[in-house]
């Protein structure tokens, strides 16, 4: 699906007219629910000198060095900031955590609406970017030399966090997909290899189901979001194509590859071959670890999900596999979340806050706490593509090289997707149109045509010029 055509369409303009936006972008495929205060100095009031160190997490090694504001997530994060202040002697980070996802938006809203209290540097995962960007809460940072590591990620990648020339956000992780199976529950049903394909993929289901397992072949989320999204994007659906204006859009919800995909589930779901359970619910956590599910359609970050998950059973035997390709089709590969650092319209000195977006994790040092301690899946190509990522053994998987036989393809034949700036609005419509369709209260073609027209309607609402 080449979209580096669609998607370069030069350089934003501030779109002042669509304060209305505000509303679209507190939401992402994140369902955290962080709740950490930000702190006093993690709002803007730093310049230097030591006068945020009362509000950051961490502990600020140079107090004299210019501080730069960052709020993020990422778990074990502090390592990471530790490791960047104790290399730099001109700068240093002042971390806090404002909230995962939608909390964390929520206040970076609020402060774009007001004009000041945002930090220099901000985690965002990446389907939120044009939320932010259309805005004009985010900084091109590509007079600051972001567009010179342009080399140090996947071109699909960067054209995630880019547009035209202007670059916006500096890649951390991704989730480029694979499918993670039960190999003893495959065997006992007498599947003796993965499915390769999705017609495959249906066959094992009803395979397993023949035998007399108990377990499912997997589940379709009605609140899956951009796991769906990646789904519909593997067949072809480019739901979102923008001109040179922004605020120009052409939306193809109901497209041929999107009904397909809804054709081909709902009609698992009708035969009672994979389950319907809202992801990442405790009744969700609990199957993908009881055996009640045989494959778990995951991102590069779904083994380490899911091997921390409680009641594991020890019997067990997980194995990681290419994400299965449509029969006849040219093989495509998706992209499941991700997030990445950009720095905001209102840091204080943008050229700081922009080295620490491109350096914090530009180390191998930094990247092995991220991987160990953090299942943090690396968009940094020069750790990526290292003898020490490929050959990482995985013990949930006994041993697999887990990389080097699944994601590091994936993520390198991933070619980009673009989000929408109402990005959230479309994925709510989504949930609700998907689970009217398992209800059997409408059928996949009628659902994606409903979500076609609420989508569009919703855009012009907001001041979007629309073509279907």
């Amino acid at each position: 699906m080449p979209l580096s055509t669609r998607r370069r369409h030069g350089r934003r303009t501030v779109i002042s007219a669509l304060v209305g936006l505000g509303a679209v972008t507190l939401a992402a495929c994140s369902g955290g629910g962080g709740t950490t205060d930000a702190g006093a100095g993690a709002g803007g009031e730093s310049t230097g000198g030591g006068t945020a160190e009362a509000g950051c997490t961490n502990t600020v090694v140079n107090p004299d060095a210019e501080q730069v504001t960052v709020w993020a997530w990422y778990p074990a994060f502090e390592q990471v900031v530790d490791l960047f202040n104790e290399s730099h002697d001109d700068i240093q980070i002042c971390w806090s955590n404002a909230g995962q996802g939608n909390d964390e938006y929520t206040k970076f809203s609020t402060a774009i609406e007001a004009g000041s209290g945002a930090p220099d540097v901000i985690m965002l995962e990446t389907e939120v970017l044009p939320s932010f960007i259309i805005r004009d809460g985010l900084a091109d940072i590509s007079q600051y030399g972001a567009d010179e590591i342009e080399d140090n990620y996947a071109p699909g990648v960067w054209e995630d966090h880019s547009q035209g020339d202007a670059v916006y956000a500096v890649p951390v992780d991704g989730g480029p997909m694979g499918m993670l199976y039960r190999q003893d529950l495959f065997e006992a049903a007498g599947i003796t290899e993965p499915p390769a394909t999705w017609e495959e993929y249906a066959e094992a289901a009803q395979t397993l189901k023949d035998s007399g397992s108990e377990a499912l072949i997997g589940d379709f989320p009605t609140n899956g979001r951009a796991f769906l999204q990646a789904l519909f994007a593997q067949a072809g659906s480019e739901p979102y194509v923008f001109g040179d204006d922004p605020t120009q859009v052409t939306i193809d919800l109901d497209d041929e590859g999107t009904k397909k995909v809804l054709t081909y589930w709902n009609d698992l779901v009708e035969k009672g071959l994979v389950g319907t359970d809202d992801a990442f619910t405790t009744d969700y956590n609990t199957k993908l670890v009881d055996g009640s599910y045989a494959t778990y359609v995951a991102a590069a970050w779904g083994p380490g999900y899911l091997s921390g998950l409680a009641g594991a059973d020890d019997t067990a035997v997980w194995r990681a596999a290419p994400i299965p390709q449509w029969e006849g089709e040219e093989p495509t590969q998706v992209n499941w979340g991700g997030s990445a650092f950009a720095v905001t319209s209102q840091a204080r000195n943008p050229e700081a806050a922009a080295t620490v977006a491109m350096e914090v994790f530009g180390t191998e040092e930094a990247w092995k706490i991220g991987i160990e301690e953090g299942a943090l899946y690396p968009l940094w190509l020069p750790i990526a593509e290292s003898d020490y990522f490929k050959g990482l053994e995985y013990p949930f998987f006994d041993g697999q090289k887990i990389n080097e036989d699944v994601f590091l393809d994936a993520a390198a034949g991933y070619e980009g997707f673009t989000f929408s700036p109402f990005q959230n609005f479309a994925y709510d419509q989504l949930t609700e149109e998907l689970f009217a369709m398992v209800q059997g209260e409408k059928g996949p073609e009628e659902a994606a045509d409903s979500l076609q027209e609420q989508v569009v309607t919703y855009a012009r609402s907001e001041g979007f010029t629309v073509e279907e």
